[in-house]
């Protein structure tokens, strides 16, 4: 039997990983639009922006002007990427709530999206916490192709726990792993989770789901079952990989929202209001709308439907 939380955390990655996979300049305004609109639909925990060195993510250059110019958004968690020591300096600077770092436990790929090793990753990673905390702001970090990479294949677990444990002794608490593709197997996620809970209990863990295998439902089922509280997604799917563009994307956040809405899972969004910004957002940047959620609704919708289709039936009859 699957042991299912009572409240678990969605975390909206798509004005971060969505548009810097989308492939376009999204202007500011843009942006800025998109950021309230998600806030708006009841998310409080938001990836709004990215320090990467504009040469590399050239359309999410405009940080600290997205940050300048947004609103004040009571309640919400802004948080920021920050993939070495020089994007978190950036960051200290400027009003974002969590510093969000970023390292990878596939050689390959360290050394394709990042241009480094992983022990310089680390390096980097343990000098942004280090930042982060005299900068007053939260730090957490995403441990990516964590479980498999379509360069080095299925990952080694001894790898990721000695990456975990050196992280932990460095003194980050809040540690997220992630797919990166969505070609990671239930088993394994449930594994790898529980493991490091196991050993590191003062840890929060978070999963960031991609569904390039069309599984991410599954294997959110068995983070949860593992103990993951926290979820990592992107409205309307938004998302892919610098490195991998041919990536499907994240699992959608209206899809996860109300997966676990059907799961009796509370987690302080209701799954109409997330389908609407999703719709509203993909009408507006021009984005495909490939979630479930986004294209036939929730059961509210599809009995409303019908219900309509009951009651014109009968009005043809009478």
């Amino acid at each position: 039997m699957i042991q299912l939380p009572a409240r678990a955390i969605i975390t909206e990655v798509g004005p971060r990983d969505g548009l810097q996979s989308l492939g376009r300049w999204v202007p500011t305004e843009e942006k800025l639009w998109l950021i309230q609109r998600l806030a708006a639909a009841g998310i409080t925990e938001i990836e709004a922006v990215s320090f990467a060195h504009p040469r590399f993510i050239p359309d999410l250059r405009d940080a600290e002007e997205v940050l300048e110019r947004l609103p004040p958004l009571p309640g919400v968690n802004l948080r920021g990427l920050v993939p070495n020591a020089r994007g978190a300096e950036r960051a200290a600077t400027t009003r974002v709530d969590e510093m969000v770092g970023l390292i990878t436990a596939s050689v390959a790929y360290s050394a394709l999206n990042q241009n480094t090793t992983i022990e310089g990753a680390l390096e980097q990673a343990i000098l942004a916490l280090r930042i982060a905390e005299r900068a007053g702001k939260r730090f957490s970090l995403g441990l990516g192709m964590a479980f498999w990479c379509p360069l080095d294949g299925l990952i080694p677990e001894e790898r990721v726990m000695a990456i975990v444990a050196r992280l932990y002794d460095a003194g980050l608490r809040d540690l997220m792993l992630a797919g990166s593709l969505g070609f990671e197997d239930p088993p394994t996620v449930r594994a790898r989770f529980a493991r490091i809970l196991d050993r590191h209990k003062g840890m929060t863990l978070c999963y960031h789901v991609h569904d390039q295998a069309g599984i991410a439902a599954a294997n959110v089922l068995a983070a949860l079952d593992a103990g993951v509280t926290r979820f990592e997604v992107s409205i309307c799917g938004l998302g892919g990989g610098v490195a991998t563009p041919e990536a499907i994307g994240n699992m959608p956040t209206e899809d996860l929202t109300q997966m676990l809405e059907l799961c009796g899972v509370e987690t302080g969004l209701e799954s109409g209001a997330v389908i609407t910004a999703a719709r509203e957002i993909a009408a507006r940047l021009a984005l495909a709308l490939p979630s479930r959620a986004g294209q036939h609704g929730n059961r509210a919708e599809a009995l409303a439907k019908g219900q309509a289709k009951l009651a014109a039936k009968q009005g043809k009859s009478a």
